[in-house]
C-alpha cells in the first residue's frame, strides 16, 4: 500500500516508539490520527505532523468503541499500544491483570474488528499489530506478558490467511530490546556482552515497510535474538536452559522490577 494521503490510526503515539512511527508513517504522507492516554504529550507530535490527537485509554473498553467512532474512515491501523505486563503471576492484581489483557490483545483486536467493515467494503486497508520477539520465544518473570504477545501474534497470523484475497493487508512487528524508548530502556536493564538492541527508528521503518510491502512478519532485533526466537520454536526446553545460562532471568527480573509502577 502507497501511503501518500491514506489516514492512519496510530495507537501508543505517547510514547518514544510512537513518536517515531508517527513520524516515519507522515514523512511517507500518511493522514495520522494518533492516540494515547497523555494529551498533553499528544498534541505537539499531532502539530509536528499535521495529525490529528485523540487521547484514550485502551484499558477502558468504552474509550476503545469512542476511538473508532471519532477517528472516522481509516485505511490503515497501527497498533502499537502496549504495557509492560512483567512479573510473576501472582504479584499481579486482577485489576492489573484485566489492564494488560485489555491493552495488549483485547483492544487491537476490537480496534480491527471495528475498521473491518469499512475496509472489505473498499476492498482495501492494512492492520498492522506491533508485537514482540516475546511473541515468539518465551521468557522468565513474562507469563502475562508473553501470553498477550503470543495471542497476537496468532491472531494477526490467521487474519492475514482470513483476508488473503480481500485487499487487505496483515503484518505483525516483532521487536527485541529497543534502546533509547520504550520497555526495556525505561526499565535501565543491562544486557549481557553480545546482546544487541534496536532504535524506535529501527521498529518504524519495519513498521512502514511492514504496511508497503504487506509483510506477514517483521523482526526487528540482531540475527542472534532471531534465531534465538527461532531456536525457541524448534527446541523450547533447551533454548529456555541456554537462556538462563546467559542471564535472561536477572534480565527479565529487572524489567519487571523497572516496570512495576506502569501495569
Amino acid at each position: 500500500m502507497d501511503l501518500a494521503g491514506r489516514s492512519v490510526l496510530l495507537t501508543g503515539a505517547s510514547g518514544g516508539i510512537g513518536h517515531a512511527i508517527a513520524r516515519q508513517l507522515a514523512g511517507a504522507g500518511a493522514r495520522l490520527v494518533i492516540t494515547g492516554r497523555r494529551a498533553d504529550v499528544l498534541e505537539p507530535l499531532a502539530q509536528e505532523i499535521s495529525g490529528r490527537a485523540l487521547a484514550a485509554d485502551l484499558s477502558q473498553r468504552l474509550d476503545t468503541h469512542r476511538l473508532v467512532d471519532e477517528a472516522g474512515a481509516v485505511d490503515v491501523l497501527v497498533a502499537n499500544a502496549g504495557l509492560p505486563a512483567t512479573g510473576e503471576l501472582e504479584s499481579f492484581t486482577e485489576e492489573e491483570l484485566d489492564r494488560a489483557l485489555d491493552v495488549n490483545l483485547r483492544a487491537p483486536i476490537i480496534l480491527a474488528h471495528r475498521l473491518l467493515e469499512a475496509m472489505r467494503r473498499r476492498g482495501e486497508g492494512h492492520l498492522a499489530f506491533v508485537s514482540s520477539l516475546a511473541g515468539k520465544a518465551a521468557t522468565p518473570y513474562s507469563s502475562v506478558y508473553n501470553a498477550t504477545k503470543f495471542g497476537l501474534r496468532g491472531f494477526a497470523l490467521a487474519l492475514r490467511a482470513d483476508l488473503r484475497s480481500s485487499g487487505i493487508g496483515v503484518s505483525a512487528i516483532y521487536p527485541g530490546f529497543i534502546r533509547e524508548a520504550g520497555m526495556f530502556h525505561d526499565a535501565g536493564t543491562t544486557l549481557p556482552p553480545g546482546v544487541g538492541t534496536r532504535t524506535p527508528h529501527d521498529v518504524a521503518e519495519a513498521v512502514l515497510r511492514a504496511i508497503e510491502r504487506n509483510k506477514a512478519e517483521v523482526d526487528v532485533a540482531p540475527l542472534p535474538l532471531r534465531a534465538g526466537a527461532i531456536f525457541s520454536g524448534l527446541a523450547p526446553e533447551l533454548s529456555a536452559a541456554i537462556s538462563r545460562r546467559m542471564g535472561s532471568e536477572r534480565i527479565t527480573a529487572d524489567v519487571a522490577a523497572g516496570q512495576r509502577d506502569k501495569r
